[in-house]
């Protein structure tokens, strides 16, 4: 369908070799010789832009422009004047017009700048239906789980989610902790502000300031220009922090700074940058136990612990596994466009009684695996990894001798890494490497 352009200007002329050149373009045109005409054409019809002279009979082109504002406060208008003036330009600019034209027109910029207007016109839209697509998919209507242990941190989030305050995530890796960060972001004042996630503990140390605070151009070998850090680039929204814990000592008494000064400072400048942002951090670690071995700064952890919320592991809503598991085994089914839509009862046995050190995001990737090697419509414990097997049946078997958690994961470790590297042990535990080595360190565990 053609895009429609209301052109408005009182020489019949010039109004007539426009109308020509944007029909050429491929536009559908409507012309008005006056502003009072104008206003009854734009009500009775929908426009892509409008495109008028200053100097018109009755009302001029910037009362025009007014009205016209008043009732669409996003339509493109372009002004045109043979009397330029500072005054005149400032108040058209002001009032909302896109551009400001100067007569005699040159047809290839009023075109240029009509096609610049619908593609940014295009591209807030495309922005604004993707921020709510964003918005609902982190309503906390779609956050799975009936179990009341999930219930009470959705309610503890709905509470704090518009406040200013920082937030502290507590909870083993996959439990969700970056989910919730979205949640909370998503439904404060802030949500069409930035969101920008930081996995800490993924960016090596040296790179760590530069990519928190960016750089001046020159501030070092290679800068060859200047780069906004993440802390700057989260301006007016809110910068997630995953595995605060692993950030060193220095980096945190910088990050300190920046919350009680409000400022960023990039490497390399001298002049400071304010901004206005809010901290969600999350940790797998007891930082409490961080703070006393000289690991982490109780200053910083009493800034961003003004609130904390810990998230649950998956064996302590195990009424969840059920709901997940079929949301999980739907989606991917969806996404591959397979024919899966259920779990038979014995697979679902054997995830019900498995213990998930991964958490949820190891039920997912195990559900998304099992929906690629699966024929028909079901799910068999044949599509279940053969780790995940072997360990609900050891599992089963814990439970009635009541070993740890922690003798378990020792006998994992031990049992998987003949066969297997360290990430990928890392992996089917849910942690990451430095995580797994420091548990080898702590139970004296060595690769055989």
């Amino acid at each position: 369908m053609a895009e429609r352009i209301l052109i408005v200007e009182d020489e019949s002329e010039l109004l007539d070799k426009l109308r020509q050149v944007f029909e050429d373009e491929g536009f559908s045109v409507e012309t008005a010789s006056d502003g009072e005409t104008a206003i009854k054409l734009y009500d009775e019809g929908l426009f892509d832009a409008v495109i008028t002279d200053i100097i018109l009979p009755g009302i001029d082109g910037i009362e025009l422009l007014r009205r016209i504002k008043e009732r669409s406060h996003e339509q493109v208008v372009i002004i045109m004047t043979a009397f330029a003036s500072l005054d005149t330009a400032v108040r058209a600019l002001k009032g909302g017009a896109y551009d400001y034209l100067m007569k005699p027109l040159m047809y290839e910029e009023i075109k240029q700048s009509i096609r610049n207007a619908l593609r940014e016109r295009t591209l807030h839209t495309e922005n604004v239906i993707l921020r709510k697509e964003i918005e609902k998919r982190y309503d906390f209507g779609k956050i799975i789980g009936e179990s009341d242990e999930i219930k009470a941190v959705v309610n503890e989030v709905r509470k704090i989610a518009d406040s200013r305050s920082n937030v502290l995530l507590l909870g083993e890796t996959g439990t969700g902790k970056e989910l919730f960060a979205r949640a909370i972001h998503y439904n404060s004042a802030r949500h069409d502000r930035p969101f920008i996630p930081v996995n800490c503990s993924a960016i090596p140390e040296a790179l760590l300031e530069s990519e928190f605070f960016g750089y001046a151009k020159g501030a070092f070998t290679g800068a060859t220009s200047a780069k906004r850090g993440l802390l700057e680039t989260a301006d007016g929204g809110t910068i997630f922090l995953d595995e605060i814990g692993d950030l060193p000592l220095p980096l945190q008494a910088k990050l300190l700074r920046v919350l009680d000064d409000r400022e960023v400072r990039p490497l390399g400048s001298v002049h400071a940058r304010k901004v206005e942002l809010r901290i969600v951090a999350a940790t797998n670690r007891d930082l409490a136990k961080e703070i006393q071995r000289g690991l982490f700064r109780e200053d910083l952890f009493y800034r961003i612990n003004v609130v904390s919320l810990r998230l649950p592991p998956l064996r302590e809503r195990t009424g969840d596994i059920r709901v997940l598991a079929e949301h999980f085994v739907l989606k991917y089914a969806s996404e591959e466009g397979k024919q899966v839509s259920v779990l038979d009862e014995p697979a679902m046995r054997l995830l019900m009684s498995y213990h998930w050190p991964g958490n949820v995001r190891e039920l997912q990737n195990i559900l998304e695996r099992a929906v690629l090697l699966a024929a028909g419509e079901s799910i068999t414990p044949a599509h279940l990894p053969e780790e995940l097997r072997s360990l609900a049946s050891r599992f089963a078997e814990a439970a009635q001798q009541t070993l740890s958690i922690e003798d378990y994961t020792k006998d994992f470790i031990v049992r998987h890494q003949v066969r297997h590297s360290e990430q990928q042990i890392a992996d089917m535990l849910g942690i990451t490497r430095k995580a797994l080595w420091e548990k080898r360190k702590r139970w004296g565990l060595k690769r055989t």
